[in-house]
């Protein structure tokens, strides 16, 4: 378009992270005097190839002249294509789309050293590895050499198998399609931590000869034993027939296999009597040798093995601090046969020390690994101490960068959240307009329920908890409670959420298009909402009379009645004047009766909610003075389901009882509507449950 040539580009909305292309400086290759190349002529053909290459070596076609600004942060991507099934290889061409090419680089042709060193002298730099945790260990050990100052921040995009540093700076366990542009956001709010990195230093048993360990610095652990002859067996295992090891399922087989047989052989059985441990001057060697500890694991971070955490709950013991990466500390953990099987189910192993120095001295061979790199190192002296402190990029609980969700706000330590459903009818209809739908799934979506979670939750524990919703405890004697599902209409399971932060164009559905189920442990709930969920349900059937729809569908009144029949629609409109005059809508008549009493005898859904939605709760729990009976007695002895609902997500009691000793479920046991009734009993014992839930966490 001729008209835009002469705007200047705003670089999108990751201007903060790309590289300006005013940065990148072609260098054009010195040209050699008619002097110079006559000279060259009268040398030797060999003479001249040589001093070319050297020139060739030096000479690089970029330079990256930088203009320092206090809001950007440079990102360099370094992508490893063989990373996790190769999916690296997929998304280098979406970043190099997303920001400026020059500043994605293919690990796999060169390393990181040519990128690293081109941008040594951008200020506030951050590094975005693609990758496993030996792609960050890579980059970190890269850093290490180059000295650069300050050191950039590095950020993760899982790729490998493991990830559990990934797992620990909040990326996750894996890669799931996530999109690009929602990564960069990610890395440009992300937290700058501290991660400990520990030396390995070598030194030859006096009764053996000296060999050496794959790597002289760990990130993430170090370890001896039992975990470490598996993996040792299944790398000689790949290397002699890499054809049989295509297939990440085979290769759990394998682990597997080789662990069972290991343990029937018990090839670790003794390496307590092999192995001697001093830390921080303290001989532990007794202790691994009482407890017949199998494998030794050196611990810098939480996670280990693909994400379990073996050194558990730091409250258990009093003896220890609670685990963290950039404290100076290394955990050391002893691990039976039995403890390593508990792993995977939340076990832990047993915690041995916290420490800043360990002497390990082996009098036999032991398959060891750092950082999931394994060998068999022959006896020797094995000195840990602490190498530095890299900086890494924490993904933070919740996106700042949208300012919809009003970011100044701290994320409370629990979240109450309203949760809804609408059908695929309703959000057909106004899917192109995300202002109209969001309008829409205010009035016409369908009361799900509440829910009550931690303040830093996914979409994946949200998931949990709103299915558990329609779920019902049916006493069972002495025997406690057990779970039933009521015969309502259930939420179907293609149900996602809807996300109208990150909403949009019209082809978009759902979170399909963004958070799909797949991803939602990649995402937190306080990215979409902090009070009101809105969920799809895609087989949602909308019924607005009782006697064609079975159970309890959509908490639909057994009257039939529409919630905005035109009369209660005019006293609506009117009562809502009124108030904007100043009316008090928690005014009472002589018997005690509320507004609120009234507008349920009446059945007027909208004025119901909006009493509720514009008074204090104070009015859910007033009780007439003939009967005793609350506004929640009186909707559940009319069956009005949605009106019951609004005043059990309001707060109401249901507890209370009115004159006759009657509570609201009792009144909709006598009113013969039974699936009201355990509608009403479930939400009882759901707040029991969470009412338990506060008081364990307070």
């Amino acid at each position: 378009m001729l008209q835009h040539i002469e705007e200047a580009c705003s670089l999108g909305a990751h201007a903060a992270v790309i590289v300006p292309p005013t940065w990148i400086i072609h260098v054009r290759r010195p040209q050699t005097s008619l002097k110079s190349s006559k000279k060259k002529k009268r040398t030797s053909f060999k003479r001249k190839s040589s001093k070319k290459g050297a020139e060739e070596a030096k000479w690089k076609p970029f330079i990256v002249r930088p203009i320092p600004s206090q809001l950007m942060k440079p990102l360099l991507v370094f992508v490893n294509p063989k990373s996790g099934g190769n999916q690296g290889a997929k998304i280098i061409q979406s970043f190099m789309w997303y920001l400026n090419p020059r500043q994605v680089f293919d690990l796999s042709q060169g390393g990181p050293r040519e990128g690293l060193e081109m941008y040594r002298r951008v200020h506030n730099l951050r590094i975005l590895a693609c990758g496993g945790d030996g792609t960050v260990g890579w980059i970190l050990s890269m850093l290490d050499q180059l000295q650069l100052n300050p050191q950039p921040a590095v950020a993760v995009l899982p790729l490998g198998t493991g990830n559990d540093l990934a797992r620990t700076l909040n990326w996750g366990g894996g890669y799931t399609d996530e999109p690009v542009s929602k990564i960069l956001s990610h890395v440009e709010d992300g937290n700058i931590v501290q991660l400990d990195r520990w030396n390995l230093i070598v030194q030859p048993n006096p009764e053996a000869t000296l060999s050496e360990l794959p790597l002289d610095v760990f990130n993430n652990y170090f370890s001896l034993g039992f975990d470490a002859h598996v993996t040792l067996e299944f790398h000689e295992s790949r290397e002699a027939n890499p054809e049989k090891f295509n297939s990440r399922f085979r290769n759990k087989m394998f682990y597997a296999g080789t662990a069972f047989s290991d343990f029937l052989m018990g090839s670790s059985k003794d390496l307590a009597k092999h192995i001697k441990v001093v830390c921080d001057g303290t001989d532990l060697t007794s202790k691994v040798q009482e407890l017949k500890l199998q494998c030794l694991v050196f611990l810098n971070i939480p996670r280990y093995c693909a994400g379990t955490m073996p050194w558990g709950n730091p409250s258990e013991h009093h003896d220890f601090e609670p685990q963290r990466h950039d404290d100076g500390c290394i955990e050391v953990i002893g691990f039976t046969m039995t403890s390593l099987a508990t792993l995977q189910v939340g076990g832990h192993g047993e915690r041995l020390n916290q420490c800043r120095e360990v002497t390990l001295t082996t009098y036999k061979s032991i398959p060891m690994q750092v950082d999931g790199e394994p060998c068999r190192l022959a006896p020797s002296i094995i000195r840990i101490s602490l190498r530095n402190q890299a900086n890494m990029v924490q993904k933070t609980k919740r996106r700042t960068s949208i300012p919809l969700l009003n970011d100044q706000q701290p994320v409370p330590e629990r979240l109450r959240i309203r949760v809804s459903r609408i059908s695929m009818h309703d959000y057909e209809a106004l899917h192109y307009d995300k202002e109209k739908l969001k309008e829409a799934c205010e009035s016409l979506s369908i009361p799900l329920g509440l829910i009550v979670i931690p303040g830093d939750s996914d979409l994946e524990t949200c998931r949990t908890h709103i299915e558990r919703l329609q779920e019902v405890r049916v006493p069972q004697g002495i025997y406690g409670a057990k779970l039933k599902t009521l015969s309502s209409q259930k939420l179907s399971p293609k149900w996602c959420f809807l996300d109208f932060a990150q909403f949009g164009c019209s082809e978009h559905r759902g979170l399909d298009c963004d958070l799909h189920s797949s991803q939602e442990h990649l995402n937190y709930v306080t990215e979409i909402s902090q009070d009101e969920l809105f969920i799809l349900d895609p087989e949602l059937i909308i019924t607005e009379t009782v006697g064609t729809s079975p159970g309890m569908p959509d908490l639909v009144d057994r009257s039939g009645e529409f919630p905005a029949s035109n009369g209660t629609h005019r006293v609506f409109l009117q009562l809502k004047e009124l108030h904007k005059l100043g009316a008090d809508l928690a005014v009472q008549d002589s018997s005690g009766c509320t507004l609120l009493h009234h507008a349920v005898d009446a059945g007027s859904k909208e004025i119901v909610k909006y009493i509720i939605d514009n008074t204090s709760t104070d009015i859910l729990d007033v009780a007439d003075k003939e009967s005793g009976e609350t506004v929640l007695h009186k909707a559940a002895s009319l069956c009005q389901r949605t009106i019951c609902h609004y005043l059990v997500e309001a707060g109401a009691s249901l507890m209370k009882t009115d004159l006759q000793g009657d509570t609201p479920k009792h009144r909709a046991e006598k009113a013969k509507d039974p699936e009201l009734a355990a509608y009403l009993e479930n939400r009882q014992h759901y707040q029991m449950i969470q009412r338990e839930d506060q008081e364990t966490a307070v």
